[in-house]
């Protein structure tokens, strides 16, 4: 899979009445509705911004069907070189947004929350994070993505427990936030319509990797959710979609600036990924993993996540005065066992096997087991991060296109990371699979991501950054 490659963009100066005879292709009637689609996309091709009302008319337009995706298109990569200004992405955030149905919860109290993440290898946080939450007396809708590429996805990984159903009507939806405070689905056709239908087609015009493009996709779902507070976990590292630190704060400033400007407060916590996050990658066994984080155990960086980003939260929702107090009730869902109860709870309510909780064994499970070893004595260096996860995929733990389909119960133990001493033969990584057809190749590539030389590396900080 490809690096992810930022362009940075400058801000369009804004179209004004006194610049309109420049600009021979608008209509003699001026700007604004009367516009166009070839005259928006030659407007932006040259660098100038859009109107409110031409913005919406365009989104509204491609997501009726009237604008072709050619047309569509062609702006998009107009954007993609250009760029849109504060006030243009925030228009278009908000077209996105009311281009479907908006969820109300303003009559709740407390008030709801949510959390996103950019995506990573082995980021299970959702999981654990959103009862334990829950279970301090938070409302958390959550409308989570699936995996593409080598980033796994929260709707997967619910979807590998039997019988768990991510695609609820709204009706029920709301029901079970009623009922637990708390509800897992994917994005319907009803919410942010306008995004599912462009990120399909950036993602088959090459403009993906455009920070203001991937924002409002991002902040689009999540302000559909009625949410009055928002908790992202930008991940930075090799097995990140943002490789380099600047990417990282540049889109952890994009997506809160446009959450606040929106009246959702938002914040950012920038997250070390250069290494898989947790123990266990793949399906089933991170929603393991997960249950092992709600009865209080589990992998420290997978605990500690939760309990900042859960802290975090419950300020936002005013359950707690301040963080120090939002960490200690997170602690205690987990430590008393409220949160697993929550989680359990919301698995029976979404149609899933409660029994899981109790029993792990009754997840899906791999055919077979094989071991990575070191090749040298030494210390790890570092870890190719995302060449596990798409080693993952290559054993069917993932996808490489939007319709393949997952084997649940495939994936990685990782029992040696990066800073821990190792000697020749010893196990790296446990391998679990069932289709032997990819599996030489994903273990050649499990052995590569793994550098190991004799002095400590630099330790990188779990938590790197705040951005309010």
């Amino acid at each position: 899979m490809r690096a992810l490659k930022l362009r940075p963009v400058p801000m369009p100066p804004t179209i004004t009445a006194g610049t309109v005879d420049t600009w021979p292709f608008l209509l003699a009637t001026g700007i604004g509705r009367y516009m166009r689609i070839l005259d928006a996309i030659v407007t932006k091709r040259d660098g100038f911004s859009l109107p409110d009302d031409v913005i919406r008319s365009i989104l509204s337009g491609y997501t009726s069907g009237e604008i072709p995706d050619y047309q569509m298109s062609a702006l998009l990569m107009a954007i993609f070189f250009r760029g849109l200004n504060t006030h243009e992405l925030a228009i278009w955030t908000d077209a996105m947004i009311h281009s479907g149905q908006r969820m109300d919860w303003r009559e709740l109290t407390p008030r709801a929350v949510d959390k996103h993440s950019t995506g990573g290898v082995g980021d299970k946080i959702s999981l654990p994070l959103a009862p334990a939450v829950a279970a301090c007396g938070s409302v958390v809708p959550m409308v989570s993505g699936r995996g593409l590429g080598h980033t796994g996805g929260t709707l997967d990984k619910l979807e590998s427990i039997p019988g768990f159903n991510v695609r609820l009507p709204m009706e029920r939806c709301t029901e079970i936030i009623h009922q637990l405070g708390l509800v897992l689905i994917g994005q319907t056709e009803q919410i942010a319509p306008a995004d599912k239908k462009i990120y399909a087609l950036r993602d088959a015009s090459g403009t993906v990797e455009n920070i203001q493009l991937i924002s409002s996709s991002i902040m689009s779902k999540k302000l559909a959710e009625g949410i009055s507070g928002l908790v992202l976990d930008v991940k930075v590292g090799s097995g990140a979609f943002m490789k380099t630190l600047p990417d990282a704060e540049q889109l952890a400033r994009t997506l809160t600036g446009i959450g606040n400007s929106m009246g959702c407060t938002t914040i950012a916590h920038i997250t070390r990924m250069d290494r898989p996050l947790g123990k266990k990658v793949g399906n089933a066994l991170e929603v393991k993993e997960t249950l092992e984080v709600l009865r209080g155990e589990g992998p420290e960086d997978v605990r500690e996540l939760v309990l900042t980003l859960g802290a975090e939260m419950l300020v936002l929702s005013k359950i707690s005065p301040d963080l120090a107090d939002g960490r200690q009730k997170i602690h205690t869902s987990l430590a008393n066992g409220t949160a697993l109860q929550k989680f359990q709870q919301l698995i029976e309510a979404q149609g899933g096997d409660p029994h899981i909780v109790d029993n792990p064994q009754l997840l899906p499970k791999s055919a077979a087991q094989t071991s990575i070893v070191a090749k040298r004595s030494g210390i790890i260096q570092s870890i190719h991060t995302s060449q596990l996860g798409i080693a993952c995929c290559l054993l069917g733990g993932g996808r490489s296109k939007a319709d393949d389909i997952i084997d649940p119960g495939v994936g990685m133990e990782i029992t040696h990371t990066i800073g821990d001493s190792v000697q020749q033969g010893e196990e790296l990584v446990k391998i679990h699979f069932t289709d032997t057809s990819r599996l030489a190749e994903a273990c050649q590539m499990t052995t590569n991501a793994f550098t190991i030389g004799d002095e400590p590396p630099t330790p990188i900080p779990l938590l790197i950054g705040r951005i309010v």
